[in-house]
């Protein structure tokens, strides 16, 4: 739990699709600089979670507090929560007509108001970050997988967001490039940006969370330090899935 006023604060919060119930009364807190990442099988509400924060889903019930505010309230207005939160899909979702600059400058220019030049000056500045600046021109089609989510993680960081969200950012890539996206995580973490990461990783979540919670029946079913939640596990549901993650040679 969270020693103090989190950033991001989850109570109660429970969202269905019609008779399924994805999230059930869901407690989270996520405090600046900190890196939480999420586990559990498929189902168990990591990708809705992460929709929720993002309000890419609307909660049924519940308070999701963000900066200080219940982001939840549908007064709220979205666009300005979403230029302070940026979301990676394990799917890359650029546009394969747009160039990779036009790519990352499209929000800022489009839903921000962003002037072109300015929004190109920022994106260069991102691209080389995650040390694409020579790449500036190219389509996605002319990029590998691992490329490509790098300038889906450029286009999130662009507006400067104080919190991400990665939603198993390494599903859809081959293994040989995973390594590089795990490595840009690593990077953000270690300058200090605010983290909320759902994965299989589980070499990941040991070596850069903060903190693990596993998912299960929509609710935070344990949470810790990873090598308490990965090593020692407390929950007969916990053990039973990284034996899981084990046998699958994913641990």
């Amino acid at each position: 739990m969270s020693g103090g006023a989190a950033l991001l604060s989850m109570r109660g919060v429970r969202k269905a699709f019609g008779r399924t119930v994805v999230l059930d009364g869901l407690d989270l807190d996520v405090d600046a600089h900190r890196c939480v990442v999420l586990i559990g099988a498929s189902g168990s509400g990591k990708s809705t979670l992460l929709r929720c924060v993002n309000l890419l889903e609307t909660v049924d019930d519940g308070v999701v507090e963000f900066e200080g505010r219940d982001i939840a309230d549908p007064r709220i207005d979205a666009d300005a929560v979403r230029a302070r939160t940026g979301i990676v899909f394990q799917s890359f979702n650029l546009f394969p007509h747009l160039s990779v600059l036009d790519n990352v400058t499209l929000a800022p220019r489009r839903v921000h108001g962003v002037a072109r030049a300015e929004a190109e000056d920022r994106a260069v500045a991102m691209l080389r970050r995650v040390g694409l600046q020579d790449k500036v021109r190219a389509r996605p089609d002319e990029l590998s997988g691992g490329q490509q989510q790098r300038v889906a993680i450029a286009r999130s960081l662009v507006n400067d967001p104080v919190l991400m969200l990665f939603d198993e950012v390494t599903s859809a890539l081959d293994p040989e490039l995973v390594a590089e996206v795990l490595g840009l995580l690593r990077e953000l973490r270690e300058d200090g940006m605010t983290m909320l990461v759902a994965t299989h990783e589980m070499g990941f979540a040991r070596r850069v969370a903060d903190e693990v919670c596993f998912l299960h029946g929509g609710r935070v079913l344990e949470r810790g330090a990873p090598q308490q939640v990965l090593g020692e596990p407390v929950e007969p549901r916990t053990q039973e899935f990284l034996r899981s993650i084990v046998a699958a040679g994913r641990m």
